[in-house]
């Protein structure tokens, strides 16, 4: 994620939602002393404060689906030998309580049992797979031992990236200076995200289309100081909340291998794979040896 997902700051770049309005002065620009008014520094802050929040939400917002992606593909890819993973260990856990009678063993055993997640009922394991006509394609085809069709793959093309961020600094609910504006963008937006979601190129250029031909936004009318300080303090807690998300994001199992090899995901699934295989085999050889 890039630093600006992070929520950090460097000298060279100061925060415009955390510095002062014309902090040490700007070079050109009139002082109070020489005839500007007071507000007119206070609205160059809060553009700049509201245009810095709209790209910290735009890069947050492009990690969660980088996140949420590779995330599918790992479940996809990774989760049956997770899956065989924990089922040795509770045989292995098994067999030497068997051999040892030993409580401590046994505690083990049980506890090691438990951990192996349960066959889950029809119902459950084909939630969301009906359709109108019963079963879908890949329900139907884990009954026939067809080869099931794996989950569409969605990584966002460069243009559609483009696209996306070209809508989210047009349309940003931030920018509304009013509360039917806001939900109009609120409402907007939403369904821009969706389609970056699913790396639908084509939608994004018909909601691009439908934006050019909407109503234009309400022109900002001048405000108050007290107004614009209060803008100002709304705009830093918003960037305090998204820095959270970011964080957390990171943090995440998921989050944190994708930070490993950014440009190329596919690799690090199957180097995870290729680990993953050699433990399995480990484990049915220490099986095999306690059942011997």
């Amino acid at each position: 994620m890039t630093d600006e997902a992070a929520g950090g700051t460097t000298a060279r770049n100061e925060d415009p939602l955390t510095t002062p309005p014309n902090a040490g002065g700007e070079p050109g620009a009139p002082s109070a002393a020489e005839g500007e008014r007071p507000e007119a520094r206070l609205e160059r802050a809060v553009r700049a404060a509201e245009q810095a929040l709209i790209e910290f939400e735009i890069a947050v917002e492009t990690f969660r689906v980088e996140v949420e992606n590779f995330s599918r593909l790992h479940h996809q890819k990774l989760g049956p030998m997770y899956a065989r993973l924990d089922e040795l260990d509770a045989q292995i856990a098994e067999a030497r309580a068997a051999r040892s009678g030993d409580a401590e063993d046994l505690r083990k055993a049980r506890e090691a049992r438990a951990a192996v997640m349960p066959m889950p009922g029809v119902e459950e394991l084909f939630h969301d797979w009906m359709d109108s006509d019963g079963l879908s394609p890949e329900a139907a085809s884990m009954l026939t031992d067809q080869p099931v069709r794996p989950p569409k793959r969605v990584r966002p093309s460069e243009e559609v990236r483009r696209l996306y961020r070209e809508l989210a600094r047009k349309a940003h609910p931030d920018l509304a200076q009013e509360e039917t504006e806001r939900t109009r963008r609120d409402e907007f937006i939403a369904r821009v995200n969706a389609a970056y979601g699913r790396g639908d190129e084509a939608l994004l250029r018909e909601l691009a289309e439908e934006w050019a031909a909407g109503p234009a936004p309400a022109e900002v009318r001048p405000t108050e100081s007290e107004e614009l300080y209060a803008r100002l303090e709304w705009l830093s807690r918003r960037k305090e909340l998204l820095a959270l998300v970011a964080r957390e994001l990171e943090d995440s199992a998921i989050g944190s291998m994708l930070r490993m090899a950014p440009e190329d995901p596919d690799r690090l699934l199957e180097e995870i794979a290729e680990q993953l295989l050699t433990e399995v085999a480990g484990r049915e050889a220490e099986l095999a040896k306690l059942v011997q």
